[in-house]
This record gives structure tokens, sequence and C-alpha cells, in this order.
């Protein structure tokens, strides 16, 4: 396990945290904190959708988290709408 409680993550899971570096602000501001302190440890279905909502372009990625537009999977809505409602739940840092 890693320092904050995580397991050590599998080279797949390294792959998709990396990928998970966007560099818009916006949008690292829900995925790192969520790489961080749920990603490891979320059921693989979530961690699936989680790879799948990658795959889409940042732009489309910010209007999802902005209520702009909706992805077509459900899965990936509803991680969108998981994440939004956990990290406003936290303290912003």
């Amino acid at each position: 396990m890693t320092i904050n409680n995580q397991p050590e993550p599998t080279n797949e899971q390294r792959r998709i945290i990396y990928q998970a570096r966007r560099g818009l602000k916006e949008l690292d501001f829900y995925f790192e904190p969520y790489i961080k302190e749920l990603y490891l440890t979320a059921e693989a279905a979530e961690q699936q959708s989680f790879a799948q909502m990658l795959t889409h372009e940042d732009p489309d990625l910010l209007d999802y988290f902005t209520n702009q537009s909706r992805p077509e999977d459900e899965a990936i809505w509803a991680l969108v709408n998981k994440i939004k409602t956990w990290r406003h739940s936290k303290r912003l840092s």
C-alpha cells in the first residue's frame, strides 16, 4: 500500500493515471484528487468507466463537468456526477 492507504497501482492503472493528466485546470480540479483518493480503490467497473471517459476530448470532458452536454454512455455520466458531487463536498484545495 502507498502512503495514502492506496494499493500499489498496476501497470494498467499507472497508464490511466498518466492519461488523467490533462493540462486543463478545470479538469485537473476533478481528476487529480479523484486519482489520489478514490481511483485505486474503486470497483473495476468504475475504473473501466474512468478509463473510457479519458478517451473523450478535453473540450467534451469540460462540457460534461460544466453540464453543457452529457456523454452517451450512462456509466460515464454517472461517474462524472459522482466525481463532481464528491469533489464539491470536499474542502477546496
